[in-house]
């Protein structure tokens, strides 16, 4: 399975969601271009010492990603979704696009695959969730759905 985030603004947030994937066993595709550096010397500055363990790449623009992305169907992650995020069959090789933290995903791109989008309730008098704590409520669904965890479970704390 495969988390992308679309031109992330907030480095804790992307650290987050790097360690969400290598606990996970997600690889994660980061669109640029990007407002942080990712140079070996910035990560170890920002105490990312899981990062050499992610599987991870990152596009130089939107247009690299969608060559990458080919013909495959995404899943991506807006408030106005069609889908509650529990509710698509989500398959183990599937991609979960999220938003940038500030602007979301491009209109063009929500009307591309209008059909596979997917939003999480808010019940509460918020505007929207953190993008990592959002990126984790819908990753351990879709893992949970394609049996990604195994029966042994891999459980940790």
């Amino acid at each position: 399975m495969y988390v992308a985030l679309y031109q992330p603004e907030i480095p804790p947030n992307t650290g987050n969601i790097g360690r969400l994937c290598v606990g996970m066993g997600a690889a994660l595709q980061i669109i640029g271009p990007c407002a942080f550096d990712f140079s070996d010397h910035a990560l170890r500055r920002a105490g990312l010492d899981y990062w050499p363990n992610l599987v991870w790449k990152l596009h130089p623009d939107p247009d690299h990603f969608l060559e990458w992305l080919g013909d495959r169907q995404p899943w991506l992650l807006t408030k106005g979704g069609l889908w509650r995020f529990d509710e698509p069959e989500y398959g183990p090789e599937d991609v979960l696009i999220m938003g940038n933290e500030l602007r979301g995903l491009p209109e063009p791109w929500l009307a591309r695959w209008s059909e596979r989008t997917v939003r999480i309730p808010i019940n509460g008098p918020i505007r929207s969730y953190n993008l990592a704590n959002a990126t984790a409520v819908v990753l351990a669904h879709a893992k949970l759905k394609t049996g990604g965890f195994g029966a042994a479970g891999g459980e940790g704390g």
